[in-house]
């Protein structure tokens, strides 16, 4: 079969086209024939090496895949632990497979799996949102940055603050329902923050980053916020965080990494059926980016690293 193999770590200069034998579907696991797989900025890190948990050579990238079983079902799955995803065929944990309604794409569908889910329990879970609360999307535009926007909208929101680097991201975060959209870049974030929240701050801040934006963000937070740090797209360490600082305005931060969230019960099947079902009925809008064959991986991750991309990227084997 037709694959993507990383024998060497590095940037996007070591996704290779490779041929390389089927795999074998072992108890418990579906043959799953790939009609797409999503590029996730994880991916960026697995192949370069940065990848909390690390990998082992050589490795055929990509955590999430849809596609058609032996028996013509079309599933979308997570394949977080063995990978696998650039190629023709994949084999996923049957449990971690959910039915994809006919009325969404496979550009929909992949949407939601790493950034959907990401987006759902940050919110929901590591933050416990309330209804009213003010959230603060950062990287609006992204793809988790998307679905937060309509998801903290659907959960009952008071206020969706929304930022990203460009008018046309700011102008698409407000398309999606955030309230208000300011530059992100670190330079008067603060500022522009806090006038948007008329000086209260955030209820809620989604960081992505990590870095120096991280500190800004829990600048941003109103008394009793909560930041949640979900990336390290910045690729710089986390910095260190005083608890006696947070405890003057009564602040808290915390992490959440979906990995280890996926075979919680409750946290899989049901939230994404639910996000599939509302983009079945379009009360939820995953926006999807660019399309590449499969031979093209090395271009999406190039494109996806040079915040080029706006929406899900997806391969085609």
């Amino acid at each position: 079969m037709r694959a993507i193999q990383v024998t060497e770590l590095g940037g996007p200069e070591v996704l290779v086209p490779a041929e390389l034998d089927p795999p074998v579907a072992g108890k418990g696991e579906l043959l799953v024939e790939v009609s797409a797989a999503g590029v996730n900025f994880a991916d960026t890190h697995r192949t370069d090496g940065s990848y909390r948990g690390g990998v082992t050579l050589p490795f055929v990238p990509g955590v999430e895949i849809i596609g058609r079983t032996k028996r013509n079902r079309r599933v979308l799955a997570a394949i977080l632990e063995k990978g696998g995803g650039y190629a023709e065929y994949a084999a996923a944990p049957s449990d971690l497979a959910v039915d994809v309604p006919k009325e969404v794409s496979d550009g929909q569908a992949l949407a939601l799996l790493i950034q959907g889910l990401t987006a759902w329990h940050v919110l929901r879970k590591s933050a416990r949102m309330d209804c009213g609360d003010t959230v603060l999307v950062n990287a609006a535009a992204g793809g988790v940055g998307s679905l937060a926007i309509q998801l903290a909208k659907h959960f009952g929101a008071g206020q969706v603050v929304a930022t990203a680097s460009s008018p046309a991201k700011r102008e698409l975060a407000l398309e999606l329902g955030a309230d208000v959209a300011v530059d992100n870049s670190l330079d008067g974030y603060v500022d522009r923050v806090r006038a948007a929240t008329d000086g209260r701050g955030a209820d809620i801040v989604l960081d992505p980053a990590g870095g120096p934006a991280m500190l800004a963000g829990i600048d941003c937070l109103a008394d009793f916020g909560r930041l949640i740090n979900y990336g390290n797209a910045a690729r710089v360490g986390r910095p260190a965080v005083d608890p006696s600082s947070l405890a003057q305005r009564n602040l808290s931060v915390g992490g959440f990494w979906l990995a280890p969230t996926l075979r919680q019960p409750g946290m899989y099947a049901h939230p994404l059926s639910a996000m599939l079902e509302l983009t079945a009925e379009k009360k939820l809008h995953p926006l999807v980016g660019a399309e590449y064959p499969l031979e093209e991986a090395r271009r999406s991750h190039e494109d996806l690293l040079s915040r080029r991309s706006t929406g899900k990227l997806i391969l085609k084997p």
